[in-house]
């Protein structure tokens, strides 16, 4: 049986969790209010720094999920997801539209890595 580390943890939740060689993130959120593509680059930044902690990084992601408050933002993003994964390393990914924790949120990215 596989121990559980987690990682910046309150009573709601964790933002890291890892089990054996696998490494699960919370949802990650950029600055409130600011452009999307600043958005996600928020959210990008603090993905590299979470993982880093744990000795992984981003051409490990196994998995992402992005939500966005509404697809019309879907090329904006992605310019900056593009730039930001590793060639040769893009993980299985799911994007889709969801009402965010606040309205001032514009994009929230989900990853799973290997450690």
């Amino acid at each position: 049986m596989s121990d559980i580390t987690r990682h910046h943890t309150n009573q709601r939740m964790s933002q890291i969790v890892q089990h054996g060689d696998t490494i699960y993130l919370a949802g990650q959120v950029g600055t409130a209010g600011a452009s999307v593509a600043q958005q996600t680059q928020d959210c990008l930044d603090q993905i590299d720094t979470l993982l880093a902690e744990v000795g992984s990084d981003k051409s490990r992601i196994l998995q992402a999920i992005i939500w966005l408050d509404d697809m019309k933002d879907f090329a904006e993003m992605n310019g900056v997801w593009d730039a930001w994964v590793p060639e040769g390393a893009a993980p299985a990914r799911a994007c889709g539209e969801a009402k965010l924790a606040k309205p001032e949120f514009t994009v929230e990215i989900i990853v799973t890595a290997a450690a």
